[in-house]
Formats: structure tokens, sequence, C-alpha cells
């Protein structure tokens, strides 16, 4: 839980890392195309965060907006094959102008685009796990979209509320916003009913709340507040808290800031230790490390795990699946995701990182198991200090 405003609800200003999603209908006008000016205001929202030291995140909607303007698509409803076509065209154009935008506060801006395999198949979430950490080192701001163009119906999240929630919980993000073209949560559907009430803050997700939101079988679930509830599920299971804002007057960054009306969803663990409990007690183990005594030492001591360390590697597994790390007593010390498969683990265990490429015929990492992978035995889930390391 971060530092708390007046009311007891949290600070924008209090969060580390910050995924920021901005949807196609406040980006971009079906008639007039970029809202030129509301970009830039939001753009100076973002620097404003980013020079009081928050890592900044964007989940942007908007290339099939723009791409079918461009393409002189007018019709409601695009083909598979033109929605793709046009989010070809509309992600150079996305790409360029968040760029243009960013750069004006001398910030580089980054194009990340996913698909579903990216954020829920290990070895491929490691390696977008590990480009945004290093972007993120270089104080670069990731702009980060669904891959539309290769993307179907049946590998694609379908909205960039769950993206968002999933890149913040890849990302190790303590903080999503959602901009919306509402202020929050209600009761019911204020549009329809005059006697819905506004929910300013959620300690937690229940039954009740997700009936608010509209129910499964309710016509308000269809790609509206339902589905940010189910972000929301996303957001605070990984330690983020979430927030819904109004984001279609200018500046809605420092209008939450100051006070603006919105929703806070609270999570009840951190970004660390609900990656650490996911670790450790919800992944299948594939096989098993045995380390040396300095190599646990340095494991308690919040370091990673290095191939020198490795006495003894058991078990088939691939790279990012979860393993044991047995101390050279047999004891449990950890258990992580290794960097390598199984067949070069056994290659480089004991070996000095420097020696990987000369034994194995390419690059990689130096770790065999990252500190922000592994979850220590006993209190190692609560250790401080490895939130945002890379």
């Amino acid at each position: 839980m971060k530092p708390a405003a007046s009311g007891g609800l949290p600070k924008l200003t209090g969060f580390k890392r910050i995924i920021i999603k901005v949807g196609s209908s406040l980006l971009v006008d079906r008639k007039t195309g970029l809202k030129t000016a509301w970009l830039e205001a939001l753009a100076t929202d973002i620097a404003g965060l980013h020079a009081g030291g928050a890592d900044i995140l964007v989940v942007s909607s908007g290339a099939i907006a723009m791409g079918r303007t461009y393409l002189g698509l007018k019709k409601p409803a695009l083909e598979l094959e033109e929605a793709q076509a046009a989010a070809a065209v509309g992600q150079i154009a996305l790409a360029r102008v968040w760029a243009e935008s960013l750069a004006k506060h001398s910030i580089t801006a980054a194009q990340i685009l996913l698909t579903y395999g990216d954020t829920e198949e290990r070895r491929r979430y490691l390696n977008a796990r590990a480009t945004l950490a290093t972007l993120l080192k270089h104080r670069a701001i990731p702009v980060i979209n669904e891959n539309d163009t290769v993307a179907t119906q049946e590998i694609r999240y379908g909205d960039n509320d769950r993206l968002a929630a999933r890149v913040g919980s890849m990302a190790s993000a303590d903080c999503v916003v959602l901009l919306s073209d509402i202020d929050g949560l209600y009761t019911a559907a204020p549009q329809k009913d005059p006697k819905a009430e506004f929910i300013p803050i959620v300690p937690r997700i229940t039954a009740k709340i997700e009936a608010m939101a509209g129910g499964a079988a309710s016509e308000l679930s269809r790609g509206g507040m339902m589905t940010k509830i189910e972000a929301a599920k996303i957001a605070t299971t990984g330690g983020a808290a979430m927030l819904i804002a109004n984001g279609t007057k200018e500046h809605p960054l420092k209008a939450v800031i100051e006070g603006a009306r919105c929703t806070w969803f609270l999570s009840p663990s951190t970004p660390v230790t609900a990656r650490k409990r996911w670790i450790a007690g919800t992944l299948e183990p594939r096989g098993t490390l045995q380390i040396d005594d300095g190599a646990v030492a340095a494991m308690r001591a919040g370091k990673s795990l290095l191939p020198a360390g490795v006495a003894r590697v058991e078990g088939s597994f691939a790279r990012g699946d979860c393993v044991i790390v047995r101390g050279l007593d047999g004891g449990e010390v950890a258990r992580g995701l290794v960097a390598y498969d199984a067949i070069d683990a056994v290659q480089i265990a004991g070996r000095a990182s420097r020696d990987i490429e000369a034994v194995l015929g390419y690059s990689g990492r130096k770790e065999i198991i990252h500190r922000d992978d592994l979850a220590l035995s006993g209190d190692g889930m609560t250790r401080p200090g490895v939130q945002n390391e890379a």
C-alpha cells in the first residue's frame, strides 16, 4: 500500500513503476484523426512523473484507428485482413507520434509489440521482461501494443485493459492506470441509473464488485467495465494497485494527482512478494540445481545464481521452467526460473560466466537464475531491495 493522500487514497506520485493505458477513442477521432493537443498534454504529465523518478510504460491502442484512416477504410466493421493491414500501417504512425511527443521532453520512446504468448509462455515472457527491464534501466519509455498484424481471435488479448495488467505483472509494476471515458466504478451504470453511487476505493474484488461491473452475462460486460475488473484482478494479484480515471480531458494524470475523482483497486501484496509467491508456490518444478556453499551465501545476500556455483544439474527442463535449488547437504535453498535449457546448464555448470559463449557457441545470460527470478526458502520472499533491479 502506497503513501496515502487525504481521505486515505493512494498518491500516484508515490509509485515507482507505472503502466499507463491509453484507449483508441482517447487518442484518435474517427473524423479528424489524431488528437494532437490531448497527446501533447498527456506526454507532459508523463514527463512529470518520469522526472520524479518513476519508471513509466505506456500501453497504447490506436494503430488500427490510425491505419484505417490512411488506407481509406471507412466502413464500421473491418474484416480480419483489413484490420491487420490497418494495424501494419497504423503502428508506424502510432510509434512516430509517441516518439515525437516524448522527445519534446528529452525522453526516448521504444516500441514493443506483444502477442498473447509473450506474457503467457515463460520462455518468451523472460525475453520480454528482460527487454523491458533494460529499456527502463536506460530511462526509456516503452510504448506497448498488441501485435494486431499477426494476432487472431484465438491468440489475442482482445482488449488493452488486460494487456496493460499483464504487462504490469511482467514488468513488476506497482501501479496500473487505465485512462477511460468514465471516472471510475459505480454501483450501476450511471448513464442508466441516476441513483448510481461512485466507489472511490476497492480494497478487494468481490462478487458484489463484479456485479456492479455488469456480470459475465450483462450487456455492460462487452468490452466495458467488466474488462477493467478483469484487469484489476490480474494487476492486484500481481502486487500492483490499479486506477481507473477519466482520460477525456487534457492532462488526465495531472488531474488525478490534484485530486480528480477516480477509483483505486488495492493490492494485498507488492510486485516482489507476489512474484516470489508465484514462483515458489504455483509453478511445478522441472528439475534441480545443486549449488555450493559460496553460491548459497551469495543468493542469501541478494545475488543471482551464476553458473560457477552450480555443482550438479538434474532433470529435463527448458529455459523459463521452474527448478529447485538445493545446497550440497540436499536442503532446498530456493526455487527459480532457469535461464538455460537443461542440456546447456549441464555444460556451463561450474564454469565462469565469461566462458559461456566459448562453451555453448552463443552469448547467453551471465546468470543461470537471475535474482529477480528467485524465491528463497524461508524469508527469501520478503527480501527488500530487489523490486526494480534488473
